[in-house]
């Protein structure tokens, strides 16, 4: 296990060449070739992380941490140096397989998708480094290490959300993204620095440690502009951090860059959504989550910010026609739902906690990853066959293409929390953990949000696969075989995983603090999970009554025009689109920016011009001394000797 782990880093160097010898050299010169490259290499990295996640798992050191290499990389302090290095654990060793199998799959549906486009090599490289980023972040054994490579994820992002630079749409959509994830990461930057700054050190282990509450941390430090005791700044700290994963994740109210990210090529949303950039937020929660439960009340934020996102988010996915933005709006809801099941652990006692909330969400990152994945490449090639991403011009494609037709019923089955599909065992533990907690709130919201994601995925389903077609384009659609390939394989996860999974998350999936049984009635709530499989069929079967069933007005259900108030506020998204951009343009632009111009032109321009007119007047005199005459020069002489004897009360 040492020995194969020790080599480890060829997961990372893979796709790191893929990008490499793609950009640099096939990027131009042979597009199919740079496809099969990052087939092959991606396949590779694949084989590698699995093989690495047996022999993790069989080797018995699991849920053991193994550190398989690590290099200084850059000494701040004597004790506070940043390295590289590689974490085994199991979060690590499952996200490695998630986003390699990932990666993969969406590489062969590249070579379909992208097959007419002639910049398909840069789109290639380009996804080869998007997987590199993402791999480096979740091996990272430090938070100096993840921060790096969360700006990589970052920069990846921007690439291929705006990889169709032409289209104006696309741009704006890379740079709001770029600009709000960086706005997040500013905080998390701030939370990296007051936290190491107090503790001494970026390792994981290190900070997962900590117990603000004892003696150790009873000081007090000084900011510079404030006083403020240990313990208080690492709840800061903590917040700090919790801010980067907050807008990584898209959580409200910074979750407005990702249905708009929908600009980029549909592969670029499926990696996005299911195995990359929005994962990332959760997985930062989720591997610093010792440390959040050790600062008081850091792990209620989460709840509440998780929460609310997953039942916003969904009310507005029950009205969208955009295909794309639907399963946006889903993967918001989703990743509320991983982040409150973190927030709603409950510490019990000096190192103790329920971690149910922990192994639920991690379960949720693996088993989402595979049906939104295959979600979103079932909506690219539907759109790539309608040639349209409006549920308006589609109907009667499960004739089409029955391959993708049951792919699709798997997926959203399992997205719903039907059993036995994947999904339902891991939002099963997700409502359970809440219930257990006592957030009976909470609770209620995430099952009432479960209804709501079964009704607007087979909303989605009946609009593009049932009925009567409603476009033209619905007559020429077929299945494209490296397209529907990756549909399918991803359909044996999105079916098995979560029965096949289940123990292994609950057998290893700890967050390192002591676990507590809850010895409480509620431990045995053995209603939840038909309650849960209950609340999808009545969501599946309002979706069938509007959508399916015979002489269904399918033409009035998508009509957004003649609609109440209500409806059309939240199919515009509550505004929020707006409000962001009256802010920007209006304040930030016309009010913050203008004066900052104004002042920039009037006072410090006119400052510098008025130096200018004072230097050009002074030289104009000295030009007027220096005539050349010399007369001139006697003259001025005797003057200046004259003026310097009397006026200076001087000797000669």
């Amino acid at each position: 296990m040492n020995d194969f782990a020790s080599h480890s880093y060829w997961i990372l160097l893979l796709p790191f060449l893929s990008f490499l010898i793609n950009g640099l050299y096939l990027c131009r010169k042979d597009r199919k070739s740079a496809g099969i490259l990052s087939i092959v290499l991606n396949g590779c990295a694949m084989v590698y992380a699995i093989v690495l996640a047996v022999q993790y798992f069989q080797s018995g050191m699991a849920p053991g941490k193994v550190l398989a290499w690590e290099y200084s990389f850059l000494p701040f302090t004597e004790t506070l140096i940043a390295s590289v290095g590689m974490l085994l654990d199991p979060l690590s060793v499952m996200m490695l397989v998630v986003v390699t199998v990932i990666s993969f799959l969406v590489n062969i549906y590249s070579m379909g998708y992208m097959r007419e486009d002639l910049s398909s090599g840069r789109f290639f490289s380009l996804l080869s480094f998007f997987s590199f980023s993402m791999l480096g972040l979740v091996i990272a054994t430090n938070v100096f290490q993840m921060y790096f490579f969360w700006e990589l994820v970052g920069v990846a992002s921007y690439m291929l959300i705006g990889f169709w630079y032409h289209k104006p749409s696309a741009v704006s959509a890379s740079k709001q993204a770029f600009i709000l994830t960086r706005f997040a990461d500013s905080f998390f930057l701030l939370g990296i620095v007051l936290v190491s700054y107090v503790v001494g050190s970026f390792d994981f282990s290190v900070l997962n440690a900590l117990e603000p509450a004892t003696a150790a941390f009873s000081g007090m430090i000084d900011l510079g502009f404030c006083d403020i005791s240990r313990s208080g700044a690492l709840v800061l700290g903590s917040i700090l951090i919790f801010t980067g994963g907050w807008g990584k994740s898209a959580m409200f109210p910074m979750h407005i860059w990702l249905p708009n990210a929908m600009e980029g090529p549909t592969p670029v949303s499926s990696i996005i959504h299911s195995a990359t950039m929005v994962v990332a937020g959760v997985y930062l929660v989720a591997r610093l989550f010792p440390f959040f439960a050790a600062c008081e009340g850091t792990l209620n934020l989460i709840m509440v910010v998780g929460c609310f996102t997953a039942i916003f988010a969904a009310v507005i996915a029950c009205t969208q026609k955009d295909i794309k933005r639907i399963l946006a709006y889903s993967t918001l809801s989703q990743l509320g739902y991983m982040m409150f099941a973190l927030g709603a652990c409950t510490v019990v006692g000096e190192n103790t906690i329920n971690t149910l909330g922990y192994t639920a969400s991690t379960f949720h990152i693996f088993t989402h990853a595979f049906f939104k994945c295959m979600l979103f490449l079932v909506a690219g090639s539907l759109i790539h066959q309608v040639h349209s991403n409006d549920l308006d011009a589609m109907g009667g494609l499960g004739k089409k293409m029955p391959w993708t037709y049951w792919s699709s019923l798997i997926a959203c089955l399992a997205i719903s929390g039907v059993p036995p599909f994947s999904g339902f065992f891991s939002k099963d533990e997700i409502l359970l953990s809440a219930f257990q907690n006592g957030h009976v709130i909470v609770f209620g919201v995430a099952l009432f949000t479960s209804g709501l994601t079964a009704f607007y995925m087979f909303r989605l389903f009946f609009l593009a696969f049932h009925g009567e077609p409603r476009s033209a384009g619905v007559a020429h659609a077929h299945e494209d075989k490296a397209m529907t390939f990756p549909i399918v394989m991803l359909a044996i996860p999105s079916l098995g995983a979560g029965y096949f999974g289940k123990e292994i998350f609950a057998r290893y999936f700890t967050p390192g603090m002591l676990q507590v049984p809850l010895a409480t009635p509620m431990e045995h709530a053995a209603w939840v999970p038909f309650a849960a499989a209950g609340v999808a069929i009545v969501g599946i079967a309002i979706a069938w009554l509007f959508y399916a069933r015979p002489y269904a007005n399918v033409k009035h259900a998508l009509d957004t025009e003649n609609r109440s108030a209500l409806y059309k506020v939240v199919y515009h998204k509550f505004y929020f689109d707006e409000g962001y951009y009256a802010i920007v343009r209006e304040f930030l632009f016309g009010g913050i920016a203008a004066s900052a111009k104004w002042f920039d032109d009037y006072i410090i321009g006119g400052l510098v011009k008025l130096v200018c007119v004072i230097c050009q007047k002074a030289g104009s005199l000295v030009r007027y001394l220096q005539s050349g005459y010399l007369t001139f020069y006697i003259g001025t002489l005797i003057v200046g000797v004259l003026l310097w004897r009397y006026l200076g009360n001087l000797p000669v």
